[in-house]
C-alpha cells in the first residue's frame, strides 16, 4: 500500500491511498464468499456458488462494491497510523480508481478532521490573581439565618401575604379557555421564584380566600413556553418564626454549648467555603490563561455540526444572536479539550481504577442515581472511555495548577491543596451540553457503503 498526506488546514488532512491488485485480492475473495452465502442458485449449495456465476447473476460491479467497502477501512486505518494522524469523526471518502481488471488496484482519497498539533506553554510561567479571603459579619449573619430557618416554625397569620411568608394555594392554568393544568393545596414560599413568572408579584398582598389571575409562560409539558391565564387562590398564610439567638439555640442546632462557640465554628465554615471558591476561581483563571497562551485551531466542520445540532434541539436555528453565543462556547469547549488532552499526553497522565470509581460515584450522586445502576448504564452506552478521558483532563488541569503561581489580591500565595481534591469540579465544565470527545479510536468501524 502507498499513501500520501496533504495538509488542508491545521485540523484537516487528505489521504490518497493506493492499494495494489495483490493487496486487494483478499477483499475480493471475501466479497465473493459473503455474496455467495447470501444468494441461492439452483444446482449449487449455498456458499458454494462459483465466482463466475455470481458475476453473471449480480454483475461484477456489485462484487467490487462489496470488496471496496471491505478493503477501505483496513487500508484507511493503516494510512492513519503511517502518518500519525489522530482523526476526529468520520472521513469523507472518494474512490478514484476501481480495480475492474485483475491487474488493477484500488485508489481512493479520504478527507478527515484531525486533532491539531499544540505547542504547550511553560506552566511555571502562568500567574493568576484571585480574591483574598475576607469573612465579615454579613457572612456569619447569613449562615446564622440559614440555620435559624432550618429550626424555625410556621405560624398562621390573619393578614395579607408578604415576601418570605408561606402560603397554601390552589393554582390553575388555561389557554384560550381550555384548562391545561390544576393543583390544590400546594405549599409555597412567597418570593422563591421557582414556579411561575409573575406569581410572586400576584401573591404579595393576597389574604386567605383571595383569588387573582395573571399571565405567565408555562414551564413544562406540551405547552412549555406558551402564555397561559393563571388563577391562584390563597387558602392560608403562615409566617416563619425564627428561634432566638442564644446558648439554647446553639445546643439545639449544633454540638456546641454556647452561641459564641457556634459563631466561631461558622467563621471557620465561611473561611472554608471562601477558600474553596478561591480555588475554583484559580482553576477558571489558570484555564483562561492556558487558552490565551496557546494557539489552538478547531475543526470548522465539527463546530458547524455541533452548533447546528444544539440549535436544532432548541428549535432556534434562525436565532442569529444565540447561534453566535453557541458557536463561541463550542469553539472554547473544543479548544479546552484539545489543550487538556495535549497535557495528558505530555505529562503521561494515567487514570487508576480508584480514581474512575470515585468519579463514577460523584457523577451518580449528581444525577441522583444508584451508583451501580449508573455504572451499568454508562457501560452499556459505551461511555466509560469518555469518562476516563474526563478524569484524565481533570488530573491534567490539577497538574498545571501545581506549577502555576497563584496569589490573592493582597499579594499572598494561595494554597490550592483543598481545591485539588479529586471530587472538585473542573473550571472547564461548561453550561452547554456538548460532548466533544470525537476521537476515532477504532478504524475498522469506518467502512461506509459507497455507490460506485
Amino acid at each position: 500500500m502507498k499513501s500520501a498526506l496533504e495538509t488542508l488546514s491545521p485540523t484537516r488532512v487528505k489521504l490518497t491511498i493506493e492499494v495494489s491488485a495483490e493487496e486487494f485480492q483478499p477483499s475480493l475473495e471475501q466479497a465473493y464468499k459473503t455474496i455467495g452465502s447470501q444468494i441461492q442458485v439452483p444446482g449449487f449449495r449455498r456458499g458454494k456458488v462459483p465466482s463466475r456465476i455470481i458475476d453473471q447473476r449480480l454483475g461484477k460491479g456489485a462484487v467490487l462494491q462489496e470488496a471496496v467497502n471491505d478493503a477501505m477501512p483496513k487500508f484507511y486505518g493503516q494510512a492513519l497510523d503511517e502518518h500519525s494522524v489522530r482523526p476526529l469523526g468520520q472521513p469523507e471518502v472518494d474512490v478514484t480508481e476501481i480495480p475492474v481488471e485483475a491487474d488493477q488496484g484500488l485508489v481512493f482519497t479520504a478527507e478527515v478532521d484531525k486533532r491539531p498539533e499544540i505547542e504547550l506553554p511553560d506552566f511555571a510561567g502562568l500567574a493568576v490573581q484571585v480574591d483574598a479571603i475576607e469573612v465579615d459579619d454579613a457572612d456569619i449573619e447569613e449562615r446564622l439565618t440559614t440555620l435559624r430557618q432550618r429550626f424555625g416554625t410556621l405560624k398562621g397569620v390573619e393578614r395579607a401575604a408578604a415576601t418570605g411568608d408561606f402560603v397554601s394555594i390552589d393554582l390553575s392554568a388555561e389557554i384560550d379557555g381550555e384548562e391545561i393544568d390544576t393543583v390544590t393545596g400546594v405549599s409555597y414560599e412567597v418570593g422563591a421564584g421557582n414556579m411561575l413568572d409573575g406569581m410572586d408579584e400576584a401573591l404579595v398582598g393576597m389574604a386567605a380566600g383571595d383569588t387573582k389571575t395573571f399571565k405567565a409562560p408555562l414551564a413544562g409539558g406540551d405547552h412549555a413556553g406558551d402564555s397561559a391565564d393563571c388563577t391562584v387562590t390563597v387558602q392560608s398564610v403562615k409566617e416563619r418564626e425564627l428561634p432566638e439567638l442564644n446558648d439554647e439555640f446553639a445546643q439545639l442546632a449544633s454540638e456546641f454549648d454556647t452561641l459564641d462557640e457556634l459563631k466561631a465554628d461558622l467563621v471557620k465554615d465561611a473561611e472554608r467555603g471562601k477558600r474553596f471558591g478561591q480555588g475554583m476561581q484559580a482553576r477558571d483563571k489558570v484555564m483562561e490563561a492556558l487558552l490565551a497562551a496557546t494557539e489552538i485551531p478547531v475543526p470548522e466542520g465539527i463546530v458547524e455540526a455541533e452548533v447546528h445540532s444544539h440549535l436544532e434541539g432548541e428549535g432556534r436555528l434562525e436565532d442569529a444572536e444565540h447561534r453566535a453565543e453557541v458557536d463561541a462556547e463550542t469553539r472554547k469547549g473544543l479548544a479546552t479539550q484539545f489543550l487538556l488532552d495535549a497535557i495528558v499526553e505530555k505529562e503521561d497522565i494515567r487514570v487508576e481504577q480508584p480514581e474512575l470509581i470515585e468519579y463514577l460515584l460523584m457523577s451518580a450522586q449528581q444525577y441522583g442515581m444508584d451508583p451501580n445502576q449508573f455504572a451499568q448504564a454508562i457501560d452499556a452506552q459505551g461511555q466509560i472511555p469518555a469518562m476516563i478521558g474526563e478524569v484524565a483532563r481533570r488530573k491534567a488541569l490539577a497538574k498545571v495548577l501545581e506549577q502555576a503561581t497563584v496569589t490573592d489580591s493582597a499579594g499572598a500565595p494561595v494554597d490550592l491543596e483543598a481545591v485539588l481534591a479529586p471530587r472538585a469540579p473542573l473550571a472547564h465544565d461548561h453550561d452547554h451540553d456538548h460532548d466533544h470527545d470525537h476521537e476515532g479510536h477504532d478504524h475498522d468501524h469506518e467502512g461506509h457503503d459507497h455507490d460506485h
